[in-house]
């Protein structure tokens, strides 16, 4: 499978590239471009908080890890509630008392929970418009509910057994539930409360590339143990070398499913813009969040629902995992489309089933 997708992603390359030589005549140019150019971003995001890990994993490892290790958890799931692109993996892998739990909680519960707790919650409950936040609110409700699918999947094929990971995602459920309290009961507290988070973790990633650029243009650093900014910046170069490839080969994919997602949505009783905003956050979000008040009803909460597991399988997660442990592509994958597709099944059955409730009234 790694194989097969190294292919897919290298097709991507050339035909994004000759593309881009001939003028983006096909319309695969511009993604390719586009695949470049969010380097800049992702570093920005990124080299700071890969900096900072070691030094972050050194004062975790007295303050929290000993509860992780009283309740029979393995301190990488800490990593867990980190985007896997925003530290999740390396503070994970810094902290594993097991390695095997440590590529499993920064590659895949970081790509799923960690992702949705620091960028889909907080950047989707800013971009949706107001009246549409209640809608949000419910899709992730429901993708936090059927999140226990991919984390489980993507588990057992990384080599965990059943009871294992159930174990080892305890810390997880346990905050997940807090999340789904606080938007059912407190929704508007809890957007500025992410609010907050996001702003906290935009200084301390600001502060990490602040000192290790001085660091290394001085050779002066007030904080030990850093990662160097150079190494930093070649896990950043690594992902951006599959976006090259993802984007166009993701635009490919949605030309090829448009006619059938459109049957699909018109059986499913959804606009073909709900669909198609589901495929498209699979590469990134936040065209999905961009065109959200064009969706219908039913088509709001089914992708707020997909964006928990799906959000950025096809570009950033899935290069992050290339460039760091291409043998965690299967779980990475399966874990997060199996989670993905059972949000959405979820929140359509569950509007129509209110749709048939109120219409029994």
């Amino acid at each position: 499978m790694n194989q097969a997708l190294m292919l897919i992603m290298s097709a991507g390359v050339v035909l994004g590239g000759m593309d881009r030589i001939l003028g983006n005549k096909l319309g695969l140019g511009e993604p390719f471009e586009k695949g470049f150019l969010l380097l800049g971003p992702m570093a920005l995001s990124m080299t700071g908080m890969i900096c900072l890990t070691p030094v972050l994993a050194d004062v975790l490892s007295r303050v929290v890890v000993p509860f992780y290790r009283l309740i029979g958890v393995d301190p990488a799931m800490l990593g867990s509630l980190l985007a896997i692109d925003m530290g999740g993996y390396q503070l994970a892998k810094e902290l594993a008392a097991d390695a095997r739990i440590g590529s499993y909680a920064g590659l895949v519960v970081s790509a799923i929970f960690g992702c949705t707790l620091v960028f889909t919650i907080p950047v989707g409950m800013g971009m949706v418009p107001d009246g549409d936040r209640p809608l949000f609110a419910r899709g992730i409700m429901l993708g936090l509910t059927a999140m226990p699918v991919g984390l489980i999947t993507g588990g057992l094929l990384s080599g965990l057994t059943l009871l294992g990971c159930l174990r080892q995602n305890l810390p997880v459920f346990a905050l997940a539930l807090l999340l789904l309290a606080g938007l059912r009961w407190i929704p508007d507290h809890m957007v500025k409360g992410f609010c907050l988070l996001a702003e906290g973790i935009k200084v301390f990633v600001t502060a990490g590339l602040v000192l290790a650029a001085v660091e290394s243009l001085t050779g002066w650093n007030p904080v030990p143990n850093m990662t160097p900014i150079e190494d930093a910046m070649g896990v950043v170069a690594s992902i951006g070398v599959v976006m090259l490839g993802s984007l166009p080969a993701a635009e490919l994919l949605r030309r090829a499913l448009e006619r059938p997602l459109g049957r699909l949505g018109g059986r499913l009783g959804l606009k073909p813009e709900s669909l198609t905003g589901m495929l498209v956050s699979l590469a990134t979000p936040l065209p999905a969040l961009s065109m959200y008040h064009q969706l219908d009803r039913r088509g709001k909460v089914a992708a707020a629902a997909f964006l928990v597991s799906g959000a950025s399988l096809l570009s950033a997660h899935m290069g992050f995992v290339v460039g760091t442990q291409p043998d965690m592509l299967p779980p990475l994958t399966a874990g997060k489309l199996s989670g993905a597709l059972t949000a959405a099944v979820l929140a359509l059955w569950t509007q129509r089933r209110d749709q048939t409730a109120a219409g029994t009234r």
